[in-house]
Parts: C-alpha cells; sequence; structure tokens
C-alpha cells in the first residue's frame, strides 16, 4: 500500500477536570457507529496514575468536530489482586450477535518488574454507551504459553472463527538499572470470541535493536490483508526521539503469515503533538478514505489526532 497519509492534526486532549481524566487520550479504538458519526473509546488517567476508558464521538466526515464527550468511566477498576485493579485501557471492539464486545488491557502491578497486563472482555447491550464485564479475569492471560504478560489484541473475522493478533510479553532485560519489556505480535484463534485458543504462532516478530510491537489494526482490502502496528527501539525509547515508537505495516493473504513492508509510515512533525512519538494505530474505512487515528507525544499525554488517504 503506498504510504500518501495526510495528517490532520489533534483531535482531542483531556482537559484534566474530573479526578479520572488528569493526563492522557490514549489507545484510540474507533467505532463506526452510524454513516456520519464515529465514537472513539480511548484511556485516560487518574491523578494516581492508574487508567480508566471513555470516548469520545466525532462526526465521520471531519473527525476534527467533536460531537459528544462522555463526562465519566465506562468500566470500574477490578478488585484487589485481579488482573485489572490497577488499570483498563481499551483495544478492540467488534460486533457480535447484536451486542458489541469490548477486548480490553487490564493493568496490576508487581513487585519483581513494575507491572501485568492481560486481555479481559466487557458486553455491551446498548450499542456501546455502557459495558459491564464478561468475567472477573482475563481471556487472554498468562499461561503455559504465556508465561509473562498479553496486551493490545485486535480481532477479526477469518474463514469462519475469530483470530486475535495479540501483544505477546517474551520477557524483561534490566536495562540501565530499569527492567524493560520486551514483546512482539502473536495469534490466538476463537470459535466464539470469547474461549481463546494459544497458538504460539508469531505475527509480528522483533528484528534488531527493537524492543516492542504492540496495537496491531487490521482490514482486509481485498486480495489482502493490511495490519498497523507501533515499533519501538529496546531502549531509551520514551523520552529519544529516535528510539521511541513508530508506525509500521504489514501485508499477509492468508491473515496468518505477514510480511513486514515498512517501519515508519508516518514521519513525526517538526513540532507539535506529534512531534516526538507517533503510536497506537486504529484504522477504520469510509466510503471514500482510510482514516488512521493514533497518539502521538508520550504515549497519549499530548492527545490523539489521525492521518488520511484516499481509497483508490
Amino acid at each position: 500500500m503506498k504510504n500518501n497519509w495526510i495528517k490532520k492534526g489533534c483531535i482531542y486532549k483531556v482537559d484534566g477536570s474530573k479526578l479520572w481524566n488528569k493526563t492522557h487520550s490514549q489507545v484510540p479504538v474507533v467505532d463506526i457507529i452510524s454513516s456520519n458519526r464515529l465514537r472513539i473509546y480511548y484511556a485516560t488517567r487518574d491523578e494516581d496514575g492508574r487508567s480508566g476508558t471513555s470516548f469520545i464521538e466525532v462526526n465521520s466526515e471531519n473527525p476534527q468536530q467533536i460531537e459528544y464527550v462522555h463526562d465519566s468511566l465506562i468500566l470500574e477498576l477490578g478488585k484487589p489482586g485481579t488482573f485489572d485493579d490497577s488499570g483498563i485501557m481499551p483495544t478492540c471492539i467488534i460486533n457480535k450477535d447484536g451486542f458489541k464486545y469490548l477486548y480490553y488491557i487490564g493493568w496490576t502491578t508487581r513487585h519483581t518488574v513494575p507491572f501485568s497486563n492481560s486481555i479481559g472482555l466487557a458486553i455491551s447491550k446498548d450499542g456501546g454507551k455502557t459495558f459491564s464485564k464478561m468475567f472477573k479475569g482475563p481471556v487472554i492471560g498468562q499461561g503455559p504459553l504465556e508465561p509473562y504478560f498479553t496486551g493490545t489484541c485486535e480481532v477479526i473475522q477469518l474463514n469462519g472463527e475469530y483470530v486475535a493478533y495479540y501483544l505477546s510479553c517474551n520477557g524483561w532485560k534490566k536495562i540501565n538499572s530499569k527492567y524493560e519489556p520486551f514483546y512482539n505480535l502473536k495469534i490466538a484463534t476463537s470459535k466464539n470470541a470469547i474461549d481463546w485458543t494459544i497458538t504460539g504462532k508469531i505475527a509480528i516478530n522483533l528484528e534488531d535493536n527493537e524492543g516492542g510491537i504492540a496495537s496491531a489494526s487490521v482490514l482486509n482490502l481485498g486480495d489482502y490483508y493490511g495490519m498497523w502496528f507501533s515499533v519501538r527501539s529496546s531502549s531509551d525509547y520514551r523520552n529519544n526521539l529516535e528510539n521511541s515508537y513508530r508506525i509500521g505495516y504489514a501485508e499477509s493473504t492468508d491473515g496468518f503469515k505477514w510480511k513486514r513492508k515498512e517501519s515508519n509510515i508516518i514521519p513525526i512533525s517538526e513540532d507539535g503533538w506529534d512531534s516526538k512519538m507517533i503510536a497506537y494505530p486504529n484504522v477504520i474505512t469510509t466510503e471514500s478514505k482510510f482514516y488512521l487515528f493514533y497518539n502521538g507525544n508520550g504515549f497519549g499525554k499530548t492527545g490523539f489526532g489521525y492521518a488520511e488517504k484516499a481509497i483508490t
């Protein structure tokens, strides 16, 4: 796919006016709810740094035009000791049997390493305005083939089953006296989008000097599938713009074997909200355009925006 993305700027940044939205508008997850409206779920952080999930709605012809801002979180943190007791971030939404399935990242803190993540599932029966957790535990989490943690995921239907492209931590390494996680994208499959089989198959693997691949966004493009994803260096990626997240791109003819095509499809800007980092892509299509929603600097501290390109 030719790289003709046109940046359109930042859409939204939380104003910090409430206890639950002090900083960050992270990991935008877009749901097309009508012909003229998009709902964008995002993660924000409270004064203690714990992530929670809310949403805004924008005009589909002009996503800069905000139509609605939700004034509360849609999910509560889990009880102490559960996988999502320290944070909840959206990662994927699908429509199934008249309901909306919201896959989310649960955060909990650890003693030996800073944190652990797993993937939870919440269901909406009112079109995505309110959600209830399906389980107290994760649907994709630690297990025999996943000894560390799982994170972002993208779920699509493929050949009569559901396929998840999810972040899989391969281990932690101490770098400059700080433990850093290393992770790639792996594949899980399911018949019902609830009970998942961990295949151990790698969708996108790390290359030399890379430390993390996350946030797959997959579209069926006719004769092939396209995947956009975040990729960062193995160290000094928080403050060094040379090592920070960028958006890569891969293609597949069957949805299982992927070939990387690009590692930086949208360059950082010279200044402004996305001048140091570009991360967490979420790509959708309208009748005439591709929209690529993403975060800028500080893992979403400066908000989220989008780029577009014509469908040819």
